[in-house]
């Protein structure tokens, strides 16, 4: 039999030689590709014995080819192939048949062998056109690899669109926060240590005057809640039990003396709070009773002989749970119990208790118990506090919406009990813009370490060529970028609700409460969502707590929980957008409801025509105006839905208890609908105030992407609506592609212009 050596003198064989080296390289070819590759060139009548066996044997499936001969076949093809053309080099065939001529210094192999080597080519497809590229050592283009980053617009520009009036503030913050005594705290302290680093920094930002922003000047304040919220939202980038520290003691404990009290305790509180020299919690949940604050348990009983109030806990799980700043700091606290004077409930209201000296010593009647490690925020202090029989003066009352008075008798001016507990929960409204901003800036954290990451890491390439940067990859952007586009979305709706709540006003107040519980459920909710791709994005990398995605996962993991839970938070929406649509309907009368129905028909007509809904061109799949009338579609027929389904339960004589919760899936769909046309509403509008055109241009081109990202998660809606067909929900796709594409080129500027101080961002790929 043949030796590869003298093989490669026979210009019969040595035209097979690409053939050989494809069927075993890479393992590129299957099983039974070989078998039939063998048996197309066993067919060849004009082969000699010996060199069908030389062939035969080296197409056996079942014996791969040794080493030293995949490599004398391939030193062969590599050594000659730098002397022919790229035509030449083009197929297997042509390559073959000239090598057998280069090598040998014969005649030209005959006509007979060229048209085998093209009818075996020609049966290998694909395998056969990338071959080339197996066989040559020079790498080919691809626009895989040759995407990179581009500066179409100033990062910055769009940084000050993204902060606006707040820049001075947010800057003032991150000077701060790199400052050495700001240094990122150790993985390896103790739990004890990390929660005494963390109260270190509040005095120093106290110190700073960062703490009492949102209160009234003659406290020390500047009167100014829109700063505090740039404050949190800034304080995010660093450590998140910081922020929530800070937010528990300045926000939730200082906010509700402001809102809750009167000028008395304003006196005697909100300077020392403001300073943090009397360190606070608020305390409103209870172990049996999370989301229903209405049903806490707390009492708070008033004796008019003593003027005294009793706070108590009648059993273990009337017990207030997961208190931050109970478990070691926190010298006082809100607490929110039920009023009972003379045996009558007057529901729940809000009283300061203190909790312990200023030695830290804890004051008779109270026990507290720390929540001991969590699974993150292990730098703030939760604890849970019982009550037993502990005596309060009258004026420890927090008296702004309900007093009593010298006669010992109930005053307020809400006369229900159930209307004074919503509007005194308006406090908490502050609370859920303040952690939807954190959680926002939590996700633009991740989003840029894992972006930058992408742009540095290289994996894969073509054949031969250099490997690839993996954020060229469609499946990584596919990933990344609609997150990314959440991120700059949910910013500009967040910037509106802080509008909102800064101007609400008694007759909006409702309004704002479900938009507030509304989009503090989706940024959190997408925050998690975001920060778990990121991790995976950054693969093992992400794994590494140096790379900052542990932790924060861990610490925003809560945020869908406190400050309301998500799911909770999004059936107050619904319910509040149930009353606006039957409040709507009941102020219509006879020719406006002919006139609604007539506008309805009209949409229907325009936007559900056969035309429409197959409508694929880039222009209308593109068009700001088509993503925002099919948002509102949607929100308008789910919400119509919901109110039908809850009507027909109700007409057959459901308790309406029981027909919320048969309605309650859809109700969650009211809620969702209802927040994202509100986030694309309010990103639309953001961009038409952009007078950079560059910077107008890309923040177009991420609104577009994160509207037809929405539209493709919801296609089955769309689908089952007959608002889109097939044929246009595959052109979305379409075109999130190449908005991804597109944005690949844009992501490293997009990233910078959060803003994010480079010390507070982790060196992913340390160069030696």
């Amino acid at each position: 039999m043949l030796t590869t050596d003298t093989a490669l003198e026979n210009p019969n064989l040595i035209a097979f030689i690409p053939f050989l080296y494809l069927a075993w390289a890479d393992a590129d070819l299957t099983e039974q590709e070989i078998n039939d590759l063998r048996e197309d060139i066993m067919a060849l009548s004009w082969l000699t014995k010996t060199e069908r066996e030389y062939l035969y044997a080296h197409l056996n499936p079942e014996q791969a080819p040794s080493p030293h001969t995949l490599k004398g076949w391939q030193r062969i093809i590599r050594q000659h192939a730098d002397q022919l053309s790229d035509e030449l080099k083009s197929t297997l065939a042509t390559t073959g048949l000239s090598l057998a001529d280069v090598h040998t210094q014969s005649t030209s192999p005959s006509a007979a062998i060229k048209d085998a080597l093209e009818r075996v080519e020609s049966q290998l497809g694909v395998l056969s056109r990338e071959s080339p590229y197996h066989i040559q050592r020079q790498a080919h283009p691809t626009q895989t690899n040759e995407v990179n980053t581009t500066k179409s617009f100033d990062p910055q520009i769009i940084r000050a669109v993204l902060e606006g009036d707040e820049q001075a503030t947010i800057d003032r913050v991150k000077a701060l926060l790199t400052q050495e005594e700001f240094d990122f705290a150790s993985p390896y302290m103790s739990v004890q240590q990390y929660r005494e680093q963390v109260l270190n920094w509040c005095k120093l930002l106290a110190d700073q005057g960062l703490g009492n922003t949102a209160y009234p000047t003659e406290y020390g304040g500047e009167d100014d809640i829109k700063k505090y919220f740039a404050v949190m939202e800034t304080l995010s980038y660093h450590d998140l039990s910081l922020v929530i520290k800070f937010g528990v003691q300045f926000g939730l404990w200082g906010m509700s003396v402001l809102y809750l009290g009167t000028k008395k305790h304003h006196d005697q509180y909100l300077r020392p709070i403001g300073r943090l020299e009397l360190p606070g919690c608020f305390a409103m949940t209870e172990t049996g009773h999370g989301s229903n604050v209405k049903g806490l348990e707390t009492t708070a009983t008033y004796n008019h002989q003593e003027g005294m109030i009793t706070i108590h806990s009648p059993h273990k799980l009337a017990g207030k749970e997961y208190i931050g700043n109970a478990a070691v700091h926190g010298q006082m606290a809100t607490v929110f119990a039920k009023l009972v004077i003379e045996g009558v409930d007057y529901g729940v209201n809000a009283f300061i208790v203190p909790l312990r000296d200023q030695q830290g010593e804890l004051l008779p009647g109270i026990r507290i118990e720390d929540n001991g490690h969590k699974m993150g925020l292990n730098g703030v202090d939760n604890g849970r506090i019982w009550f037993d029989q502990v005596k309060i003066a009258r004026d420890a009352m927090l008296d702004r919406y309900a007093s009593i008075d010298e006669d010992g008798k109930f005053n307020s001016p809400i006369s229900s009990d159930n209307r004074r507990f919503f509007v005194m929960l308006g406090t908490l409204v502050g609370g859920r813009v303040g952690i939807a901003r954190s959680a926002l800036s939590a996700a633009k954290s991740g989003l840029t370490i894992a972006i930058r990451y992408a742009e540095q890491r290289l994996q894969f390439g073509p054949e031969n060529g250099q490997e690839v940067p993996i954020l060229n990859y469609r499946t990584h952007q596919r990933r990344l970028f609609p997150l990314l586009t959440n991120a700059y979305a949910g910013h500009f709706a967040l910037r509106y609700l802080t509008q909102r709540f800064l101007s609400r006003t008694k007759e909006d107040m409702k309004e704002v409460e479900a938009l507030a519980a509304g989009l503090k459920a989706w940024s959190t909710w997408n925050t998690t969502r975001t920060l778990q791709e990121c991790r995976e994005a950054l693969g093992g990398k992400g794994y590494l707590s140096e790379n900052r995605i542990d932790r924060l996962k861990n610490d925003t993991d809560i945020y869908t929980t406190f400050e309301g839970d998500n799911t909770v938070l999004m059936q107050l929406v619904a319910k509040s957008r149930l009353a606006e649509f039957q409040k709507e309907f009941a102020d219509i009368n006879f020719f406006g409801m002919v006139n609604y129905i007539a506008d309805k028909a009209r949409i229907n007509i325009a936007e559900k025509n056969p035309i429409a809904v197959r409508e694929t061109s880039s222009e209308h799949l593109l068009d700001l105006n088509f993503h925002v009338k099919a948002f509102r579609y949607r929100e308008m027929r789910i919400l119509k839905s919901a109110a039908t389904r809850f009507k027909h339960y109700i007409d057959g004589g459901m308790d309406s208890f029981d027909a919320f919760n048969q309605t309650q899936y859809h109700m969650l769909k009211v809620g969702f609908a209802y927040i994202e046309r509100v986030i694309l509403e309010q990103f639309v509008e953001a961009i038409q105030q952009v007078e950079d055109e560059a910077s107008r241009e890309i923040l177009t081109k991420v609104c577009q992407l994160f509207a037809l990202s929405q539209i493709e998660q919801h296609k089955g809606w769309y689908l089952e609506n007959g608002y889109m067909e097939g044929v246009k929900t595959k052109a979305i796709r379409r075109e999130i592609n190449q908005l991804c594409w597109e944005l690949r080129k844009e992501a490293s500027g997009l990233v910078k212009a959060f803003g994010i101080p480079e010390k507070l961002l982790p060196a992913l790929i340390k160069a030696d």
